[in-house]
């Protein structure tokens, strides 16, 4: 999403991080490329101004600290002003029980899947959900939102023998003492339009007058832009949203929407799509999206994500075979498959520091394809003894991987350098500079403190 804003904003910092002396002038040049940036993102003009005034009013009135150059001094102060653009700290979310949650928006933003994600996230964390088909308008909204209750067993409410939203909500909320076991956190999906129209407004009043919701989330598509300021402003005016979810995180969009939303309405974004899947859904974070914004990566989000979806023992068994330089390719498919659960290639890298700017598009998704199918051609001793891999061998399973002999042997290759690798680390030396890896990247085990050998 972030990519193209990242790209320009990681050179007017380069400028900045090379400043021994900051004066008027360097710094309002440096500035007006971080203005550009944001407005090449689709940021809002006023935003993008009012952000560029703020960090040149701070940095003029710096203290120099020694021990940092003064161009870091500014990079921090930007990174600041950045987390405080998107909503300092993370939004809170209300605790009572049951939860009424109603979601509004525009057609095609994304409401029908974002409640369905929302309600496997609550559920990750103790709620009994129960998704309310509050989409009159659009007969397939109902069929699409039934058919991802029943993929996740969540309780679901609709009535196809009315199009008036407010019986329907009515209906749901009256189902609820009833319903074994009681669902606590209910989860309204409603209409939406192509643009902002008097009837979906009045319809969406109407059910707020009903549901009485906890809380009023707008779901927004961040593609859209500019645009997405004056939706959300609709819709906050309208029905007083107490968050934004915005989607397509994913996407390819210029992502102004994020850095503008919560500057321009004062409603906190609360939660984030970045995927098709359903567990592509989270609370969303402004310092690290700022941390990403600037190319720092995402190791807390990493570990987190790691936490959540790695097996803790398989992890750990791979972690002893690779300090023992004892892999086998039965190992390496492992740990590729342990990778595969923390998303794409591509998302996996954007988290890491300083490695957000590499390119890993379907070429490179298409090789790790590759290798997994050669390895899967193999037989499992074939894994666990790769000597024994000879000519013949190597042709049966080029065959069965429908690949090229020489894709073969370039994996066996790298293989054996990796583990090659392995052994020089398990050395002092090694052990040295694995100790000063994990150093830099904080604490005693790598990744934030947490073993790299944990999950």
């Amino acid at each position: 999403m972030f990519e193209a804003l990242t790209d320009r904003m990681s050179q007017a910092l380069r400028r900045l991080r090379g400043l021994a002396k900051l004066t008027p002038e360097n710094t309002a040049e440096a500035l007006a490329e971080v203005r550009t940036a944001l407005l090449s993102a689709d940021v809002h003009f006023k935003v993008a101004r009012e952000f560029t005034e703020r960090v040149q009013e701070q940095c003029a009135g710096q203290d120099v600290i020694q021990s940092v150059s003064p161009g870091q001094q500014v990079v921090k102060v930007i990174n600041d002003e950045l987390v405080r653009l998107l909503g300092e700290g993370t939004a809170t979310f209300s605790t009572a029980r049951p939860l009424r949650i109603l979601l509004v928006g525009l057609q095609g933003s994304g409401k029908t899947t974002s409640a369905a994600k929302l309600a496997k996230l609550l559920h990750k964390r103790g709620y009994t959900p129960l998704l309310v088909a509050c989409d009159a308008q659009r007969p397939a909204a109902i069929d699409q939102l039934e058919t991802l209750a029943k993929a996740e067993n969540f309780a679901f409410y609709a009535n196809r023998g009315t199009k008036d939203v407010p019986t329907i909500a009515k209906g749901a909320l009256a189902q609820v003492p009833a319903m074994s076991p009681p669902p606590d956190a209910l989860i309204f999906d409603t209409a939406g339009r192509l643009q902002i129209a008097e009837d979906l407004i009045e319809e969406i009043k109407r059910v707020r007058a009903v549901v009485q919701p906890d809380e009023v989330l707008l779901v927004a598509d961040a593609a859209l832009g500019q645009e997405a300021v004056n939706v959300a402003r609709a819709f906050h005016e309208a029905v007083q949203l107490t968050g934004i979810v915005l989607t397509k995180l994913d996407g390819d969009a210029r992502g102004g929407a994020a850095l503008s939303m919560k500057s321009v309405t004062g409603v906190p974004i609360k939660f984030a799509g970045t995927g098709e899947k359903i567990d592509d859904f989270d609370v969303f974070h402004p310092d690290r999206m700022a941390q990403r914004i600037l190319g720092m990566g995402d190791v807390v989000s990493l570990v987190e994500k790691a936490q959540e979806n790695l097996d803790q023992a398989e992890t750990e068994r791979l972690a002893e075979k690779m300090k023992s330089a004892d892999m086998n390719l039965e190992d390496f498919l492992a740990q590729m498959r342990q990778i595969k659960k923390l998303g794409s290639l591509g998302s996996v890298m954007k988290m890491m520091p300083g490695m957000g700017q590499f390119e890993v598009g379907d070429a490179e998704e298409n090789k790790l394809k590759r290798t997994e199918a050669i390895i899967l051609s193999m037989t499992p001793l074939e894994r666990q003894k790769p000597q024994l891999l000879n000519g013949n061998r190597r042709s049966r399973i080029a065959k069965g991987a429908g690949v090229e002999v020489r894709d073969v042997n370039q994996l066996l290759k790298q293989f054996e350098e990796m583990r090659k690798m392995l052994k020089m680390m398990k050395g002092s030396k090694g052990k040295r500079m694995m100790a000063e890896m994990a150093r830099k990247m904080g604490g005693p085990g790598g990744m934030g403190g947490m073993p790299f050998g944990r999950g």
